[in-house]
C-alpha cells in the first residue's frame, strides 16, 4: 500500500503549517514532515508540538534534520517529548546535513557520523542506555517508545548505510529508473545486516502539482532539481568515475553554483539550468490520471510512501487534489487487494 506524506518548509507564521498540516489529516495523509535548517526556516520542533496537539492520526516528523546542528542527545530528548505530546506519532527523518550546514560555511557530516547518530538516538529515545565517548547516557523519563528512523540517502554508502540501520529511507526524486538503481545498495546494506528490504519503507520525496497546465507546473516545481543538484555534486566528487547512472549526473554540467538564500523557492535563479525533461523525471506533475499512474509505477517498484514536497504557489490546492482524486485510487486498490488475499 502507498502512503502519502507532505513536507512543509517553517516559514512564518507557524500556524499556517499547523493549519495545513490539519488540512492533510483531514485529506487522507498519513504523514506530515517539516524540513529542518534553522538558520532558513523556523525551529521545526515548537511546531511539530503545535501540529501534534491540534491533530490526532497523521504521523509526524523532520525530513530532515541532521547530527551536528543538534547534538544527538538533544534531538533524542526532543523526541521523546513529542512522542508523550503526540502519543508515540513522532517520526524522525535524518541525514548528512546539507542547507543547514552550508549556510552555516560547513560541509554536511560522514556517512559513518550520520550512522552513529541514528543508533544513538534510537536508543536513547527509547530509554535505552548508550555509550557516548566512554560515558554511559540514558534518557531515565521517556515511555520506551520506539522512535522509527528515516535516512535521506542518494550515493552506494549512505544508502547501504539506510539498509543496515534504518526503518525507512528517504529517496529525494521521483525518478523510477534513479529509485530502481538505488535498491541494490539497499539491498546490499540490508543483506550485510541480516535483514531484507522488507524491514524498510522506501519514501520517494519530491514535489508534485496537479493541472493540466504543464509549463505552469513546471516553473512551480523547477527548484527541485536544482537542490537536488547539491547532493550530485557531492556524489561526484565522492565516486569520480563510478557507476553514478547518467540519469541522476548528467544534468549538473550548465550549474553554475547554488545560492541557499533562495534554497527551494520557487522562481529562484538556482534553476535556470534545469531543463524540462529533468523536471519531469525528478517530480510528480500533470493531470490527476498522469500523476497517479507515475505513482502506480512508483509503488511497483516498491515505495511504500510518497511525500509530497509542497513548496508551490498554492499547496492547499495541491494537498486537496490529491485528497480528492488520488489518494482514493490508492486506497481502493490496497482494500481490494486485501480482500483478495
Amino acid at each position: 500500500m502507498l502512503d502519502f506524506g507532505v513536507s512543509f518548509m517553517a516559514d512564518p507564521p507557524a500556524r499556517a503549517v499547523v493549519d495545513r498540516t490539519v488540512l492533510a489529516e483531514s485529506l487522507g495523509f498519513t504523514y506530515a514532515w517539516l524540513w529542518d535548517s534553522h538558520v532558513l526556516w523556523q525551529d521545526p520542533y515548537p511546531v511539530l508540538a503545535l501540529c501534534a496537539q491540534a491533530t490526532s492520526r497523521i504521523h509526524l516528523g523532520t525530513c530532515v534534520t541532521n547530527p551536528v546542528t543538534r547534538d544527538p542527545t538533544v534531538t533524542a530528548s526532543a523526541m521523546a517529548t513529542l512522542q508523550e505530546i503526540s502519543g508515540g506519532r513522532m517520526e524522525l527523518g535524518i541525514g548528512r546535513g546539507d542547507s543547514a550546514q552550508r549556510v552555516l560555511g560547513r560541509t554536511p557530516v560522514s556517512v559513518e557520523h550520520l550512522e552513529r547518530a541514528c543508533l544513538a538516538i534510537r536508543d536513547l529515545a527509547a530509554g535505552r542506555e548508550v555509550d557516548l565517548d566512554g560515558t554511559p547516557v540514558r534518557i531515565p523519563w521517556t515511555d520506551a517508545r520506539e522512535l522509527p528512523i528515516w535516512v535521506a540517502a542518494y550515493g552506494p554508502k549512505a544508502l547501504r548505510l539506510a539498509g543496515r540501520v534504518a526503518d525507512g529511507v528517504i529517496l529525494q526524486l521521483a525518478d523510477p529508473y534513479v529509485i530502481e538503481w538505488s535498491l541494490r545498495y539497499l539491498e546490499e546494506g540490508a543483506t550485510a545486516a541480516g535483514r531484507t528490504l522488507a524491514d524498510l519503507t522506501i519514501m520517494s520525496a519530491a514535489p508534485a502539482y496537479v493541472t493540466d497546465d504543464l509549463a505552469h507546473a513546471r516553473d512551480q516545481v523547477r527548484w527541485f532539481p536544482a537542490l537536488v543538484s547539491n547532493h550530485v555534486v557531492d556524489l561526484v566528487q565522492r565516486y569520480p568515475g563510478a557507476a553514478l547512472p547518467s540519469e541522476l549526473t548528467d544534468f549538473i554540467e550548465r550549474r553554475r553554483g547554488y545560492d541557499y538564500s533562495h534554497h527551494a523557492r520557487s522562481g529562484s535563479t538556482n534553476a535556470e539550468f534545469v531543463t524540462d525533461e529533468v523536471v519531469d523525471r525528478f517530480c510528480v506533475i500533470g493531470t490527476a490520471e498522469e500523476c497517479a499512474a507515475k505513482l502506480a509505477t512508483l509503488e511497483a517498484l516498491g515505495v511504500g510512501q510518497f511525500n509530497i514536497y509542497s513548496m508551490v504557489d498554492d499547496p492547499d490546492a495541491v494537498l486537496r487534489a490529491f485528497g480528492a482524486s488520488i489518494i482514493p485510487k490508492f486506497t481502493t486498490a490496497a482494500k481490494a487487494a486485501g480482500g483478495r488475499t
